[in-house]
């Protein structure tokens, strides 16, 4: 199956005024922390699904000490994520590859940890992939993984309303459904924890910045008419949030010993 593109450069730009420069999740260098707490890294062999343009990768081997490999399937991307590794003196420790949707292109039991930012939400087939992520851990590697997550029951008005105006692939899955899907894909001491109250909070705050000091910089960028667009975007993203239709949640598993 091929991909079509859905991140442009304007976008990302704009993503950068409100997540900072670099980040394509919410919580900055926090959600790196997060998806990460508890793990000793250093001198690990990680893989990094969906890596972006890049900075959760770079931190991960600047302050964490891990060999990271980023895979995306957005040359774009890559290209970004390449030139920041290059900025940051890192290109001995981070390696970024562009990769087609599917089996992941490593051996069996290559890296001591893979990690997830948002990628596995985009992600219809998680069970293959959760069982591709096992297949590629040593055994006792961890599985770590930051996602968005939808509450149990149907798909609201409102969530398919945002999904539109994002424009972007969204597979979300319920909390339970995930822990359900990394457990019959064979891993252990699966983890589930939602954090979603926090960006409850900051939602809304970003939503009221994007209608006010932001708004002369987003226009530069994306022009009225596409501004007004990401604004009712965020709107709808903030209610979803604030309804508790749309959750933050950190994932942990491992592979069996």
């Amino acid at each position: 199956m091929s991909h079509v593109d859905e991140y442009t450069d304007a976008m990302l730009e704009a993503m950068d005024l409100i997540w900072g420069e670099g980040f394509m999740a919410p919580g900055g260098e926090g959600n790196v922390a997060q998806m990460v707490r508890g793990l000793t890294l250093r001198d690990h062999e990680v893989l990094d699904i969906g890596s972006g343009q890049g900075r959760p990768a770079c931190i991960l081997a600047s302050d964490y000490g891990a060999r990271v490999t980023g895979t995306d399937l957005e040359a774009h991307l890559v290209v970004r994520a390449r030139a920041r590794a290059k900025r940051s003196g890192l290109q001995e420790r981070v390696q970024f590859l562009q990769v087609e949707p599917g089996p992941l292109a490593f051996p069996d039991q290559h890296f001591d940890d893979v990690v997830c930012s948002g990628a596995m939400t985009q992600i219809e087939d998680k069970a293959s992939m959760y069982r591709e992520c096992l297949r590629v851990l040593k055994p006792g590697g961890s599985l770590s993984c930051y996602d968005w997550m939808k509450a149990p029951g149907p798909l609201s008005e409102l969530m398919l309303e945002w999904f539109e105006l994002e424009g972007l692939s969204y597979a979300l899955r319920t909390p339970a459904a995930h822990r359900e899907l990394l457990e019959q894909s064979g891993f252990v001491k699966v983890s589930v924890r939602d954090k979603s109250d926090w960006y409850r909070r900051q939602s809304a705050l970003e939503y009221e910045r994007l209608q006010g000091a932001l708004q002369n910089d987003l226009q530069v960028l994306l022009g009225a008419e596409e501004t007004a667009h990401f604004v009712e975007a965020w709107r709808v993203l903030a209610q979803l949030c604030a309804n508790g239709e749309l959750l933050q949640v950190y994932t942990r598993a491992e592979k069996p010993a």
